[in-house]
């Protein structure tokens, strides 16, 4: 059975969505956007709005959206960490090339810690994996 998605609106927030039932066809031709469930994608939460019973499609539509928002937010990540590399790349870059001492003075002890945590962070993971290689 198949979920038409028009038929429903997820208003993303920061751990999940307000999830709406969308109705088109009313006599007023107008969209009426019905508040069904609140989802938390953190914990896999589905809850019903108010004393709402969801049915088979809504649950399916739900965990559709849940699915692909997680593979978004996930593929989001490693973007966010490969911008992170090129970022790196080109504060090197500057800092050789245009940085002038006062700026260089304004962030170098900024950068240095948030590198050294980094690194701290990269080689502790590393050695837990080296030590334990069947994990991902």
């Amino acid at each position: 059975m198949a979920v038409d998605k028009s038929e429903y609106f997820f208003r993303t927030r920061e751990n999940g969505a307000f999830v709406f039932r969308i109705d088109a066809a009313n006599r007023h031709r107008r969209i009426e956007m019905d508040q069904i469930a609140v989802v938390n994608i953190r914990n896999g939460d589905i809850k019903p709005h108010g004393d709402r019973d969801l049915t088979p499609d809504d649950l399916q539509a739900i965990n559709t959206w849940m699915e692909e928002r997680n593979t978004l937010l996930q593929k989001r990540d490693m973007d966010d960490i490969y911008r992170t590399i090129e970022h790196l790349n080109l504060a090197a870059h500057w800092a050789q090339s245009r940085a002038s001492d006062t700026q260089l003075e304004a962030v170098t002890d900024d950068l240095l810690m948030a590198m050294h945590d980094l690194r701290t962070v990269l080689v502790r993971k590393k050695s837990e994996r080296l030590a334990n290689p069947e994990h991902d």
